[in-house]
């Protein structure tokens, strides 16, 4: 398989590190976690400005139609920044699951808005016991006249504070269907709350919420695609976390003095650097097949790639941001130091989408059922 980058791909790439580099630095972090849902306007805008909110939007509605390539340069860059903007869970993954139903160009215009950055969309499709499977759903649609009425909950919706509409699964019969719902729709309620390593989510409940039949836009198919995609941009951007932490920490055992020398010169020191290294550039590997994967047509080799880069990337991210703040020393605990800050959105991350023990059963059941 070719992973050479394209010269768009390049350009896609350089200013996206430029962004991460010189436009939004910690004091730009910490200013997006006091705004209101953690999202600063005028950064999102700036997003949209650069195409990057239309990257997933399919040509038919007005986007570009990036790969998930394109989306995963952007997203390691961000992860690089700290960025808590919801790129992936506002912009990136709504797109993806519209983008593979049977004719997105229906929403044109909602997802024309999500590309000029003036909404924000969510995903509501995890349930009390459902841990990480899309497929376990006990929300219900009930067929009324031409429309359905949705009853059901759906716990810890990234982005659900944020969003003009939530895309909802519900069953609907022996199916499994997605639904678009307006945020203030009549029975659709929300406890909202920040979450870990930065962004907010909500709880929602579903009470007798009316629907007219346009508001049904596909079935489980679409989630699952969608999800496989998000999931393979959040370890890109997962891999930006860790490569601006080994270069601080590099950084910092080359200034950090005892005995009169840099402590960077004590070997023991230099193999732990060297852990993070490999771990981060097996990494590279495992997220750039992912993001190649995630678009074939292949449903099997898409759901293999994606869950085996998820398991490595979640065990390597917590390596080397647990070696990262060790090597710092008690600094690396502290508010003021962003070591530590990288830390947190690298544990959420273990989670996101899935957690280790979740993708490798996801590969095992693959791998026996081929």
């Amino acid at each position: 398989m070719d992973l050479t980058f394209t010269s768009e791909q390049e350009i896609l790439q350089d200013s996206a590190v430029k962004f991460a580099q010189k436009g939004y630095g910690f004091e730009q972090y910490k200013k997006s976690l006091a705004a209101p849902g953690q999202s600063d306007p005028a950064i999102w805008k700036q997003i949209a400005e650069f195409g990057w909110l239309a990257l997933p939007v399919p040509e038919s509605a007005g986007g570009l139609g990036g790969s998930t390539l394109d989306v995963a340069l952007v997203a390691e860059a961000l992860g690089a920044a700290l960025v808590v903007e919801p790129f992936l869970t506002g912009a990136f993954l709504p797109a993806a699951v519209i983008a593979a139903v049977a004719d997105p160009s229906k929403h044109a215009d909602l997802l024309g808005q999500l590309a000029a950055g003036d909404v924000q969309l969510a995903v509501a499709y995890t349930e009390r016991t459902g841990r990480f499977d899309p497929a376990h759903v006990h929300t219900h649609g009930d067929r009324v006249g031409d429309g359905y009425v949705l009853n059901g909950e759906k716990l810890c919706v990234f982005n659900a504070p944020n969003a003009s509409h939530l895309i909802v699964s519900a069953h609907v019969g022996k199916s499994i269907e997605l639904f678009l719902v307006g945020r203030e729709t009549a029975g659709v309620g929300l406890n909202s709350y920040p979450v870990l390593g930065g962004g907010v989510a909500a709880d929602v409940k579903l009470h007798d919420v009316k629907l007219g039949a346009d508001a049904h836009i596909g079935d489980l198919s679409a989630l699952e695609i969608g999800l496989d995609k998000a999931t393979a941009a959040a370890c890109a951007q997962a891999l930006g976390g860790m490569k601006a932490l080994f270069e601080r920490t590099a950084a910092y055992l080359r200034t950090r003095k005892q005995f009169g020398v840099p402590i960077g010169t004590f070997q023991a020191l230099q193999h732990r650097l060297v852990d993070m290294f490999i771990e981060i550039e097996q990494s590279r590997s495992m997220v750039l097949l992912a993001a190649a994967k995630a678009d074939g047509r292949d449903a099997t080799e898409r759901r293999r790639a994606v869950s085996s880069a998820k398991a490595y990337v979640g065990k390597a991210s917590k390596m080397v941001a647990q070696q990262a703040v060790q090597l710092h020393g008690g600094i690396g605990m502290t508010e003021e130091l962003d070591v530590g800050h990288y830390f947190r959105q690298l544990t959420a991350f273990g989670t996101r989408f899935g957690d280790r023990d979740h993708h490798l059963d996801r590969v095992q059941a693959l791998s026996d059922a081929a």
